[in-house]
């Protein structure tokens, strides 16, 4: 192993290297084996829809056939709450697993949508950084959790895992990124949506050159579209001229319903399935999965 400088944001004075990935992309200590498709889904802006995005394309994955596990590493918690997860039942949360007290599979619980699983988050993962900061795998512990996440008992049989990434991109997210495959950034339809994207990118490719070279943007999603509004009809023009086909053709319109569906533990597909953000985020799930085969048969 060689130690290399940091560059990254390092925690405390002492700057420790990252333990670097092998050749095969994986971290030195974690096994090699088949597993899901990791999707992070970033953006260091706030408001923005990362966890309604990760809440509701997980179920409607999930009403397509897919078995999917969201990883909430948010310490909002707020992807763990719009599923229906009260914080009596968060026994083992993402933050026992990013500081070793336990296997993902032990933070694994079920929830209310058939083939859709969580991961919870907790408030201790504010401390996260301050705790592991120091250590030289500290960028792969997601990675590591995720490794063989199909394998042993109790049986899983995930085929995406979503990442719901806090707004800000600390060493949680730099741990997303170094575990996904790819990412899925949404954008508020609003005059400042590109204002972030740049460094979100220049992050992107500072993780790809240091701890995940096979990290791409799976895609941009607008998200809070309304019609009716010509700013919002403006900034998509811009966004899908700066970043062309990296943009989904699907639009998420600012919905009272997809609003509303958190505050009953719901996803909207769930809450309301015929309203229009519901078949947005279904019309999402089927386009990603038309851009995973593509990506599969390139």
């Amino acid at each position: 192993m060689t130690d290399t400088p940091d560059t990254l944001p390092p925690n405390g004075p002492q700057v420790v290297p990252f333990e670097r990935p092998n050749a095969s992309g994986i971290s030195a200590n974690a096994t090699p084996g088949a597993g899901p498709r990791v999707i992070a889904i970033a953006n260091q802006k706030g408001g923005v829809g990362k966890t309604t995005t990760a809440i509701n394309l997980g179920t409607a994955l999930a009403a397509i056939g897919e078995h999917v596990l969201i990883v909430d590493l948010d310490p909002q918690g707020n992807a763990s709450t719009g599923l229906g997860i009260e914080h009596q039942s968060r026994r083992t949360s993402t933050y026992d697993v990013m500081t070793g007290q336990a296997p993902m599979r032990d933070a694994v619980i079920p929830t209310a949508v058939p083939q859709l699983h969580l991961a919870p988050s907790t408030m201790d993962l504010s401390g996260l950084e301050l705790e592991i900061g120091q250590q030289r795998d500290r960028a792969f512990r997601l990675r590591t959790a995720l490794n063989n996440i199909n394998n042993g008992s109790p049986a899983f049989n995930f085929t995406y895992v979503l990442v719901d990434c806090p707004p800000s991109l600390n060493l949680i997210t730099v741990n997303a990124m170094a575990a996904a495959n790819s990412i899925l950034v949404p954008m508020q339809c609003e005059f400042f949506a590109l204002e972030g994207l740049s460094q979100l990118l220049k992050t992107v490719e500072e993780v790809k050159k240091n701890l995940n070279p096979t990290l791409s943007i799976h895609g941009i999603v607008m998200t809070m579209y309304d019609s009716r509004n010509n700013l919002a009809n403006q900034v998509v023009a811009d966004v899908r001229q700066f970043m062309g086909k990296q943009v989904y053709d699907t639009v998420i319109p600012r919905n009272v319903r997809i609003s509303e569906a958190p505050s009953y533990g719901k996803p909207v597909l769930v809450y309301d399935l015929k309203c229009v953000g519901s078949e947005a985020y279904l019309r999402l799930a089927t386009e990603i999965i038309q851009r995973e085969r593509e990506l599969k048969a390139g």
